[in-house]
C-alpha cells in the first residue's frame, strides 16, 4: 500500500522539482544502496562516505530526506569533528609562544622526580638561584604524570641512614714465616671512612670489645653495627657493645654479601696493597696499613661518592699550575696535584 501511494503521489510530484535536486537525491540513494551491499553485518562507513555526506549537507538543503542507514545528527557530528581537525592542523602551523630550552625542561623534570616534597614555587625559586627563569605554570606543565604518591627513592632512604651505620670484619694476613695475623677494620657507611683498624695474632672477645671502645670514643658511637656471626665476638664483646647503646645487626650465616661495604673494603686492601707486598711482622703490617689508609681517605676516588675520596678533594683548575706526582703507599700508588710555578 505504501509503495502504491509512493508511486501515485510522490513520483509525479518529483517531476515538478528542480533537476539538480533530483540529481542530489539520486546520488544520496545510490550511495546508501552501495553501503548496504557491503558484506558486513553492520555497514561500515569509510572516510570518503563521510566526506560525501558532509558535502551534500552544504550544497543540498533537503539532505535529511533520503537518510536511511544513519541519523542526521551523525552527519553533523562528522562535520564538527572535521572542523576541529582543520583548525588543529591550521593552528599547528602558526608560531605561538616561544618554547623552553630542552635542557631547562630536563632539569625541571629532574627536580620533580628527585624532590618528592617540592612544589612548583620551590622549583621556581631554585631555578632562580641558578639564573634560570620559569613560571609556575611552565613548571607544572612539565611535571611527570604519575599516579603514585610522592616518595623518596631507596637510594635516598639508605643515604639518610648511612651516618648511623658502622660495619666491622676480620681478615687474615700470612707473614713470610707462615705466621697468621688478624686485622680488624671498622668503617662508617656514610663516607666509607675507616674509623679504626688494628692487628693482632690472637684475637679475643675482650680485645675486640676494647677495639670498639677505641673506634668510637665519647658520644661518637653509631646507632647500628653490622657484623657477621664469627665466634670471636663472644659475650664480653656483646655486653660491651650493648652498654655503648649500639644495636647489633648480624648477617645470615655464610652470607658475606649482606655486609657489602666492609667486604669490598677488605678486597680493595688486598688487591691494591697486601697482594703486592711481603709481610714480615706485625709492626711492618701496621705501618703498611697506615700508609694505605692515608691514601684511601685522601686520594683514592670512589664511584659511590661521586668519584670523590672519603675526605673530599678540591677540583684544581689548569690555572693552579703544573701537575706534580707524589708517591704513596711505598710507590704502589700516586697522587697528582697542581703546584704553582
Amino acid at each position: 500500500m505504501f509503495e502504491f501511494l509512493r508511486m501515485v503521489v510522490i513520483y509525479p510530484l518529483s517531476l515538478l522539482r528542480p533537476q539538480h535536486e533530483l540529481a542530489m537525491e539520486n546520488l544520496a540513494l545510490r550511495h546508501q544502496i552501495t553501503a548496504l551491499k557491503r558484506r558486513t553485518h553492520r555497514p561500515k562507513l569509510r572516510p570518503w562516505d563521510r566526506c560525501l555526506w558532509m558535502i551534500l549537507k552544504r550544497v543540498w538543503p533537503n539532505w535529511r530526506t533520503p537518510l536511511m542507514i544513519f541519523r542526521p545528527e551523525t552527519v553533523i557530528g562528522w562535520q564538527r569533528a572535521g572542523f576541529r581537525m582543520f583548525w588543529r592542523w591550521k593552528s599547528s602551523r602558526r608560531r605561538g609562544r616561544p618554547g623552553k630550552d630542552r635542557k631547562l625542561i630536563q632539569l625541571i623534570r629532574r627536580m620533580w622526580s628527585v624532590n618528592p616534597t617540592w612544589g612548583s614555587p620551590r622549583i621556581r625559586d631554585e631555578l632562580a638561584k641558578l639564573g634560570l627563569q620559569a613560571s609556575t605554570a611552565t613548571i607544572r606543565k612539565y611535571r611527570p604524570r604519575s599516579r603514585r604518591l610522592p616518595s623518596q627513592s631507596w637510594r635516598t632512604f639508605l643515604q639518610n641512614h648511612a651516618g648511623g651505620i658502622a660495619a666491622m670484619d676480620f681478615f687474615v694476613v700470612p707473614t713470610v714465616t707462615a705466621r697468621l695475623l688478624y686485622v680488624l677494620v671498622v668503617m662508617n657507611h656514610e663516607r666509607r671512612k675507616i674509623v679504626h683498624f688494628n692487628v693482632t695474632d690472637a684475637p679475643t672477645a675482650a680485645w675486640t670489645a676494647q677495639q670498639i671502645i677505641n673506634a668510637f670514643p665519647y658520644d661518637t658511637a653509631p646507632e647500628y653495627l653490622l657484623r657477621d656471626r664469627d665466634s670471636i665476638y663472644g659475650s664480653v664483646f656483646v655486653q660491651r657493645v650493648v652498654g655503648m647503646g649500639i644495636k647489633q645487626k648480624l648477617i645470615s650465616p655464610r652470607s658475606p654479601w649482606q655486609n657489602p661495604y666492609v667486604e669490598r673494603l677488605v678486597g680493595s686492601i688486598r688487591r691494591e696493597c697486601l697482594d703486592r707486598v711481603i709481610v714480615l711482622n706485625e709492626r711492618q703490617l701496621r705501618r703498611v696499613l697506615e700508609s694505605y689508609v692515608e691514601y684511601y681517605h685522601h686520594a683514592r676516588p670512589h664511584r659511590s661518592l661521586d668519584h670523590d675520596s672519603p675526605v673530599p678533594r678540591p677540583v684544581e683548575s689548569p690555572d693552579c699550575g703544573k701537575v706534580i706526582e707524589l708517591p704513596l703507599v711505598g710507590g704502589l700508588h700516586h697522587r697528582y696535584l697542581r703546584q704553582a710555578a
